[in-house]
């Protein structure tokens, strides 16, 4: 029987917008408890540019403090991380800090990560347009061997042709071929957990 997680999904550099919410419910609907923290208070981007913006307002330290501060009263339940871009690369951040993380979905995005990083085989699932300009194929290859080295166990799935955050209507990345085909597999990933 697939087995249920209580998930903490982190938006992009865009903002909390309604592709992320569709994204909330349909995980709640494969019967995952889903938590939507909006680090950016209410703000939106319609560009990259835009959300770019913002997050340089807000900074890079104070994300992490907003999303730590979100995940405290859950992080007792072996939580999943999951995010759309910046929020891949803060999820990521994340999951490796925390000893009972149980999985970590990454959709559009990563992060670099220290040298003594270590993980007990924590699972991960990366999903990433081929080519992305945000995640360039060396990056990707080098991230790889350092995620495997530090101990988890990953996954990559590429979408050809696919824009940077292609599960996202309201952008001009949007492919829904690409979207539709990525979340079979992603639930399948937290299914197992």
């Amino acid at each position: 029987m697939p087995s249920s997680s209580t998930i903490v999904l982190f938006h992009s550099a865009h903002g909390l917008r309604p592709a992320v919410g569709a994204a909330a419910d349909r995980l709640r609907a494969a019967g995952h408890e889903v938590h939507v923290p909006d680090l950016y208070d209410g703000r939106t981007a319609d560009t990259v540019e835009e959300g770019m913006a913002i997050k340089d307002e807000i900074g890079q330290d104070e994300l992490l403090r907003r999303a730590v501060t979100a995940v405290a009263p859950l992080s007792d339940r072996g939580l999943v991380y999951a995010g759309f871009s910046l929020g891949g690369s803060i999820a990521q951040n994340l999951a490796l800090a925390d000893e009972k993380a149980r999985g970590l979905l990454l959709l559009h995005g990563t992060s670099d990560l220290a040298d003594d990083a270590s993980t007990d085989e924590l699972p991960v699932q990366l999903h990433v347009a081929d080519p992305d300009p945000f995640e360039p194929q060396d990056w990707l290859n080098a991230w790889y061997l350092r995620m495997r080295r530090a101990g988890a166990d990953v996954e990559v799935y590429r979408y050809p042709g696919a824009g940077h955050i292609f599960t996202d209507p309201g952008l001009p990345d949007y492919d829904a071929e690409a979207a539709e085909s990525l979340w079979p597999v992603a639930l399948a990933f937290l299914a197992e957990l």
